[in-house]
């Protein structure tokens, strides 16, 4: 299948609720007729459905799916590797990538040729977005491990003809000198890893400014949207930041408003020419309402060898309908901000890391944190550690009070003491369930 053009992609994105939700349903209707047809996972999961779904409303009776149906590295039903959701036979895949395991044991996933494609076609809108050319360098900051981020990107890339250069097996300083002596002028990481990589440069008496990198494309954790990691990275760097978001079991789903657009760097649009989103209520669990804290729920329209229906994926959003600018797709204000599972209640307030983040990320002495969970009783409790140059944790707590109205334990850490990663940060260490 060949990769839609650039006018194709914006065609998708201009048009109305109306007409887009209709085509979104043409592509629901033909996956679950693959679905059935194949038996299986989901064949057996939906055999109440109808035989076509009319409507979103008729599609919002569908069950849901969970994270815990899809279990991993169990020998379920056959699948020694726990992959329940695999529509064919093994022999018809031809890639296989696992989740990171930051949140238990990592999940195998498999892709058919077809499902390959339609990663790098999720993955052209946010190439689109970052404006990559075909004439660029793009270096990839990671492992390269059975992380399929990594490898989906480095296909998309070299997909639209760009000199694309792996960075795995690398520490650091190695990394950089080769974005130096590759001349890459586009850098993929996650935020975390953009500025460990600075911090590694600022060691060393690498300035930066010297780098060719004009473009970071950043995923696998918050930061991409928020304003003060964001304009960290993008003032160490003197490059443009731009967000991405998916999931292995899901796919390249969200990406970055275009370099000057009036939502650059507010959050992230869902790529709803692939994906069919969902957004139910925190408060509720009906369906929200503009701007409204939400749980995202998402369907995969393309991806027929391991589909997800009415996903779960955790994820905490606030959706926006409202157009600004040309396209027409549904905006998340501050892209993901957060996981389900991490929202801490500490007395009586409902408190996000990536909150606590963006007012760290305010104090440019803070090099690095690591925000602790646990239980005191019935309520939550937080304790957060800094590397400071200054070595002065109390101006933190009290800005930490006076913008969440709650007194936080802040404590100094000795420098280098707290973990640094290349993958996705380990700065919040969750001890309520221990």
């Amino acid at each position: 299948m060949p990769l839609s053009t650039y006018e194709e992609r914006r065609a998708w994105e201009r048009l109305d609720r109306a007409e887009l939700e209709s085509r979104q349903l043409e592509k629901l209707n033909h996956l679950l007729a693959e679905l059935r047809a194949a038996g299986g996972f989901y064949a057996d999961k939906l055999a109440d459905a109808p035989d076509n779904v009319a409507s979103l409303a008729e599609f919002s009776n569908l069950p849901f799916t969970y994270k815990d149906e899809l279990p991993a590295g169990e020998s379920v039903d056959g699948h020694a590797d726990g992959a329940v959701n695999r529509t064919y036979p093994l022999a018809r895949y031809v890639r296989f990538h696992q989740t990171s395991g930051s949140r238990g044991r990592p999940m195998a996933v498999y892709d058919t040729q077809e499902d390959w494609e339609w990663w790098l076609e999720g993955w052209q809108y946010v190439l689109d977005a970052a404006g990559v050319e075909s004439d660029d360098r793009a270096m990839l900051a990671f492992s390269f491990g059975p992380f399929v981020g990594f490898w989906s990107a480095f296909d998309a890339l070299a997909a639209r003809g760009v000199l694309t250069i792996p960075g795995g097996g690398m520490g650091s300083l190695t990394r950089l000198d080769l974005i130096r002596r590759s001349e890459a002028n586009v850098l993929l990481s996650t935020p975390n890893y953009a500025m460990r990589l600075a911090e590694v440069a600022a060691e060393h008496q690498l300035p930066l400014a010297e780098l060719p990198v004009e473009k970071i494309i950043v995923a696998g954790e918050p930061g991409g949207s928020v304003p003060a990691v964001r304009e960290r990275i993008e003032q160490t760097w003197g490059a443009r930041l731009f967000d991405h978001a998916g999931a292995t079991e899901v796919g390249p789903w969200g990406y970055s408003e275009v370099a000057g657009g009036r939502r650059e760097g507010r959050g992230v649009y869902v790529n709803e020419s692939q994906f069919l989103a969902e957004f139910l209520s925190v408060e509720t669990g009906q369906p929200a309402g503009e701007g409204e804290l939400s749980h995202l729920v998402i369907t995969t329209l393309g991806r027929a060898g391991a589909p997800v229906i009415r996903y779960r994926t955790g994820d905490l959003v606030r959706p926006a309908w409202s157009v600004e600018g040309d396209n027409n797709f549904v905006f998340l204000e501050g892209g993901v901000l957060s996981r389900a599972d991490d929202m801490m209640i500490i007395r009586g307030v409902n408190v996000f890391p990536a909150a606590i983040d963006q007012i760290l990320r305010g104090f440019p002495e803070v090099v690095e944190y690591r925000m602790t969970a646990r239980k005191h009783g019935e309520m939550d409790e937080l304790v957060v550690e800094v590397e400071d140059r200054l070595q002065d944790p109390r101006r933190i707590a009290e800005e930490l009070q006076v913008r969440l109205g709650l007194t936080i334990d802040v404590r100094l850490a000795p420098a280098m003491s707290l973990p640094r990663s290349e993958g996705k940060s380990q700065r919040f260490v969750d001890l309520r369930n221990t």
